[in-house]
């Protein structure tokens, strides 16, 4: 009996055909292996990377609970004042550096007098004039001189500079909506916001103010007898206001920035209250 090879009687241009469908075949697997390899490989990274964030996330919060801790502490060895200074804590795989501030020093907007906002203007600016005009604007805003002209002339002067909104007269909800205040540059709002803050008192803090801050209390102090700075008070009722400033450097060269803000002392309700919570802040 003669045995018939498969490819007997079989044209050679239809086996050539044959063929490069097979090694077509084998290509396209190839790829699709390839495609799935590669497809796994990133998404293993990007899995990766999220676990390493949510734990630099992680520290960072944990390390500002700490910190308020270390306030709280009354051992002269293990307490933290809010002085500037920076901490550095380790957590797990985490590094974390904490900056520590009052911000009871910084300048409130929704409750400094119009002498006080003009001194730290001046200050900023150099400009006398300049730091006249935007203090009234933003006096005028927060409705501290609501009464000082009708209503329908401050909004002609928004609307002669070009803006289709008046001022609220009510208390800025962040310090991010003070750049809506007439007269208030891009160029001028960033020299300001470092040294304001919502949850300060009307007069700062004098202890932890900053030089610029320091200068406009000094200078405001000149022209309005009756404001004088309040000196901090070491009494075990003292409440504190904090910034603190948190960065977490953990697995895989991620990083996460916390800044948040609490009231801080033993007539706080748990020795303490979150007043804000800011991630990749200033």
């Amino acid at each position: 009996m003669i045995k018939r090879r498969p490819w007997r009687g079989v044209p050679w241009e239809s086996r050539g055909f044959a063929l490069i469908i097979v090694l077509w075949a084998f290509v396209l697997i190839s790829l699709i292996v390839t495609h799935l390899t590669a497809s796994g490989r990133t998404e293993l990274r990007i899995a990766g990377n999220l676990a390493a964030n949510a734990a630099a996330q992680a520290a960072a919060d944990g390390a500002i609970y700490r910190a308020i801790f270390n306030v709280l502490d009354p051992r002269q060895d293990e307490h933290w004042d809010l002085d500037g200074g920076t901490h550095e804590l380790q957590i797990a795989d985490s590094r974390i550096t904490l900056r520590l501030e009052n911000e009871a020093a910084r300048v409130n907007p929704n409750l400094a007098s119009t002498p006080l906002l003009q001194a730290l203007l001046d200050v900023v600016t150099g400009n006398r004039e300049q730091a006249a005009s935007v203090a009234m604007t933003i006096a005028e805003w927060v409705g501290a001189k609501k009464g000082s002209q009708p209503l329908i002339g401050i909004n002609a002067d928004y609307q002669a500079a070009g803006l289709n909104y008046g001022p609220p007269h009510e208390p800025f909800e962040s310090i991010d909506e003070l750049a809506r205040v007439r007269g208030m540059t891009p160029d001028l709002f960033v020299l300001l916001r470092p040294h304001l803050t919502l949850f300060g008192p009307a007069i700062p803090d004098a202890d932890g103010a900053d030089p610029v801050v320091a200068l406009a209390l000094a200078q405001a102090a000149r022209t309005s007898p009756g404001l004088v700075p309040p000196r901090a008070t070491d009494g075990a009722d003292r409440v504190l206001t904090a910034r603190i400033n948190s960065t977490a450097h953990g697995p895989g060269n991620a990083v996460a920035n916390r800044v948040a803000i609490a009231r801080i002392g033993p007539a706080v309700p748990f020795g303490y209250a979150m007043l804000a919570w800011e991630s990749n802040a200033e």
